[in-house]
């Protein structure tokens, strides 16, 4: 018994042995399923990783890829149309032109020698502000490599690549408005010197090609160039430019028997302006050429958008380094043009600059109040901002300086700066003003790390540009004030070499200084009665005449006014388009400024032209390309552009040819300056 329970004791525990021998199992095996189903867990995320890595890499290819297929198949492709663009034959592109436009005009050059015109005149350019072409001759060692390349013109590639060193070179000694030490950039010569500003971008190339086709070469055309940044009359004192302009037409008419056709562009009409008084004054200012110098050599001046009473424009510039364009850029993207973004304070810079080129102080208004107008009047003041149809304009006599004309509201485009959209359409009245000029200058502190930017700003305390601002309103007279206040060492050289009044006497002996002689309210045309003076620009383009201001945010190295791009409407009839006041022009030179002389100031014989040279208005109704194909277009009335307008060009090819201005048919006028020039009361 005992053995037999032994035994089947022994037999339960075996029993209980095996049932925990197989949970245990059972536990080992769950946990390896466990096991088992982690690890596919682990390898199908792995594998989902790597497949998600595998796609992202492919997309990141395929990305790629796709680029370089891109880039490769445009720049395929534009070799292959610059292949076929050099292999078609050269009538081809005015074939397609002509299949898309309809038959395109005989160029004027081609026209007229169809007509059988030969070349007469020799013909002189004197290009403008900016236009001309600079080079380097001697600069500092951020400059090697550059000797007599360009500057200013052509690629402007130096501006990317060392732009501090750039502005260092092309700025003038802020003291002398000559060369800085160590540093000669001078005027490119010849007729390169202005046919392109940059590639593809003509000034000069159409007209010089159109004359080219009556027989005209560099024998009996002149490229008059000059370094457009220095005052005029220092041009001679520095590089004897005028000297030099002398020599070449007297060779001209020596060598051809004909008198010289001049041909000025923009700021080159004051620059010409100052040369016939300079040619005909006694040395050592003058030229020493005598009172009949210009009666023996010029036939014409031919007047391309001369600023002859100067450019609102201009004040905009210097008083805040800005005008309508800039002001917009600056409003779509602050930090581009400040110092959020980039820290290279352009508008500083370009302020710096640009004040220091004497030559910008030529294009200051002249003639004051009297001729741009009051707080209260100006002589555009019924301007209407609206398409008009074309018409010839008839000569009207407008009311007195100050009236209210034909029942329209008055614009106040006296006002040439504003601070506030409101204070520039009140009556003056109204206007509560504080007068700046007694201001005491302080230290600007915000300002104090800005050497290297220096603008005369600089100098100023919060409450000196305080008191600027509380003065609301400013006329032209009113602004020569403002920019004395602001930038003194500026207007200290600008006063040593021009001026903006009208004289009461003209034989009084200060007006024989060349200070007066780019003025024409200041000076008198030489004695030449056979000369014709033509004054030749576009309309129908709006074009700045004053401005809404606001003062900005004070931040370190800030310029402190601006204009307010915010001002918009304005007057019913007005044209106030982020806050810029437009009149009739060519979108750089009103025009009152380009057609007064010649429609009033000169017409017939005044104190202003003795000897009653013939004077004529030829205007250019703006139109723009009719399609992308006709480039900058042959009817431009833009003040760059125009040099390409076709009607121009064959006004300028006939008179070099021989023809008068009674043969050209007279004036030509599209706008109202005729009447606005009555309005103007002026001593004549």
């Amino acid at each position: 018994m005992p053995a037999s329970r032994r035994r089947k004791g022994h037999g339960g525990d075996s029993k209980r042995a095996t049932t925990s021998e197989q949970q245990s199992a059972v536990k080992f095996d769950g946990k390896a399923e466990e096991q088992k189903r982690e690890e596919e867990r682990k390898t199908k995320d792995l594998n989902h990783k790597n497949i998600n890595n595998l796609k992202k890499a492919r997309s990141k290819r395929a990305c790629i890829d796709g680029c370089c297929w891109l880039i490769g198949f445009i720049c395929s492709t534009w070799w292959f149309l610059l292949f076929l663009f050099n292999a078609m034959p050269a009538s081809f592109p005015q074939y397609v032109t002509e299949a898309i436009t309809g038959p395109m005009p005989d160029p004027p050059g081609v026209k007229m020698h169809k007509e059988g015109l030969k070349a007469k005149h020799p013909v002189v350019f004197v290009p403008g502000i900016v236009t001309g072409g600079l080079e380097l001759w001697e600069g500092h060692p951020c400059m090697d490599g550059l000797f007599r390349k360009r500057l200013w013109g052509g690629t402007f590639g130096e501006v990317y690549k060392r732009p501090l060193c750039w502005i260092e070179h092309m700025s003038l000694d802020n003291e002398t408005g000559l060369d800085p030490p160590g540093v000669r950039v001078r005027p490119v010569s010849g007729l390169v010197a202005a046919d392109y500003f940059a590639a593809g971008y003509f000034v000069w190339a159409v007209l010089i090609a159109n004359l080219a086709r009556i027989g005209y070469e560099e024998k009996n055309m002149y490229m008059a160039a000059y370094d457009w940044r220095l005052s005029f009359q220092n041009t001679e004192v520095r590089d004897q430019t005028l000297s030099r302009m002398k020599s070449n037409i007297e060779l001209m008419v020596a060598t051809s028997g004909e008198k010289v056709v001049i041909i000025p562009h923009s700021m080159g009409v004051l620059y010409f302006l100052h040369f016939m008084k300079w040619v005909e004054a006694p040395a050592p200012m003058g030229g020493g050429g005598g009172s009949d110098w210009c009666a023996k050599h010029i036939k014409a001046v031919m007047n391309i958008g001369g600023p002859f009473l100067g450019l609102p424009k201009i004040v905009a510039g210097l008083f805040s380094a800005e005008a309508k364009d800039i002001a917009v850029a600056r409003a779509v993207a602050p930090g581009v043009l400040d110092l959020d973004i980039f820290g290279f304070q352009t508008l500083q810079h370009a302020m710096r600059m640009t004040r220091t080129w004497d030559s910008t102080m030529s294009l200051i208004p002249k003639g004051g109040d009297a001729i741009w107008g009051t707080l209260d009047w100006s002589p555009e003041a019924d301007y209407e901002c609206v398409a008009k149809k074309v018409k010839k304009n008839e000569t009207q006599a407008g009311g007195e300086n100050g009236g209210v004309f034909d029942g329209l509201k008055s614009h106040n485009y006296g006002r040439i700066i504003s601070f506030g959209k409101d204070v520039a359409e009140l009556h003056s009245s109204k206007v509560e003003r504080v007068d700046f000029r007694g201001a005491l200058k302080g230290n600007n502190f915000a300002n104090r790390s800005c050497r290297d930017v220096w603008n005369e700003y600089h100098e100023m305390g919060i409450a000196d540009m305080k008191a600027v601002a509380d003065y609301k309103a400013f006329t032209v007279e009113s602004v020569l004030e403002l920019l004395q206040f602001v930038a003194p060492r500026m207007m200290k050289r600008g006063g040593a070499h021009y001026s903006y009044g009208i004289a009461d006497n003209l034989e009084d002996p200060k007006y024989e200084h060349y200070k007066y002689w780019s003025n024409p309210l200041e000076t008198r045309l030489p004695n030449a009665p056979e000369m014709e003076i033509f004054s030749m620009y576009g309309v129908g383009l709006p074009t700045e005449r004053s401005y809404v201001y606001k003062s900005s945010s004070i931040s370190e190295c800030y310029i402190p006014f601006q204009i307010d791009t915010s001002a918009e409407g304005g007057n019913e009839e007005g044209c106030l388009r982020a806050g810029v006041y437009s009149v009739d022009g060519d979108e750089t030179v009103p025009v009152l400024s380009a057609g007064f002389m010649c429609a009033k100031g000169w017409r017939g014989k005044t104190r202003f032209n003795p000897s009653g040279i013939k004077t004529y208005i030829r205007e250019y109704n703006h139109a723009p390309p009719a399609t992308l194909l006709e480039g900058r277009g042959t009817q431009s009335g833009n003040h760059v552009d125009i040099m390409g307008n076709f009607a121009l060009i064959e006004d300028i090819i006939r008179v070099a040819a021989g023809a008068t201005g009674n043969n050209l048919g007279g004036d030509r006028v599209y706008s109202d300056v005729f009447r606005w020039s009555e309005r103007i009361k002026l001593r004549l």
